[in-house]
C-alpha cells in the first residue's frame, strides 16, 4: 500500500505528522529521484519536531544538525548522501555517534545508510512528472517499527489516498 500526496503543502504536512512517530534513535531512510520530494517531507518532519533553524538540502554541505527547540525533543540530523561515494563516506560523519540523541534522516541513503542501525524507517517517494503528485511508500525495519502502519498514520493527518498495488497497475 502507499499514499498519494498531490502536492507539495500535502508533502510537508505528511512530515509534520510522521513526527508524531519519531523519536530519538530513529533512522530515516529516504529513497527517490531528483524533485522526489524528500527535503520537503523532512521540512515538514523538522516543522512537528520542533527543531531550530529552516530546513533546507544539504546537499553541499552533506550533513545538517537541527537542535531541538522543544525541551528534551530530539535534534534533528539531516543528511544528503547523493555525493558521498561509499559507505565509508557515511561513516566518516560519525553519525553513530549521534543517532541515540536525534532523529536522523538520510536522503538517498539507500544501500549506504542500512549499516548505522538495525532498526529503520525506509520511506520512497516517487514524483509524478506531470503534477506535483508524490508516491508515498513506507516500509518500517526491525521490532520498533513491527505492527506501526506509518502509512494509515499519515493519511489519517493528511487526507491522502491510499493507493493499492492494483491501483498502480500490479497485483493486489
Amino acid at each position: 500500500m502507499s499514499l498519494l500526496l498531490p502536492d507539495a503543502d500535502t508533502t510537508v504536512a505528511a512530515g509534520r505528522r510522521l513526527a508524531d512517530l519519531l523519536g530519538a534513535g530513529d533512522l530515516v531512510v529516504l529513497t527517490g529521484g531528483l524533485g522526489a520530494g524528500k527535503t520537503t517531507l523532512t521540512r515538514g518532519l523538522g516543522e512537528g519536531l520542533g527543531v531550530r533553524g529552516a530546513v533546507t538540502s544539504p546537499t553541499f554541505v552533506i550533513a545538517r544538525v537541527h537542535p531541538s527547540l522543544v525541551g528534551g525533543g530530539p535534534e534533528l540530523v539531516h543528511v544528503d548522501a547523493y555525493r558521498l561515494g561509499g559507505s565509508a563516506e557515511l561513516d566518516d560523519l560519525d553519525l553513530d555517534s549521534e543517532l541515540d540523541e536525534a532523529v536522523t534522516v538520510v536522503e538517498w541513503g539507500a544501500g549506504l545508510a542500512e549499516g548505522l542501525a538495525d532498526e529503520r524507517l525506509e520511506i520512497t517517494l516517487v514524483a509524478d512528472p506531470a503534477t506535483e503528485a508524490r508516491t508515498l511508500t513506507a516500509t518500517g525495519v526491525g521490532a520498533r517499527w513491527a505492527g506501526v502502519d506509518v502509512e494509515s498514520h499519515l493519511q489519517e493527518a493528511v487526507g491522502a489516498t491510499t493507493r493499492t498495488s492494483a491501483d498502480e497497475g500490479g497485483v493486489p
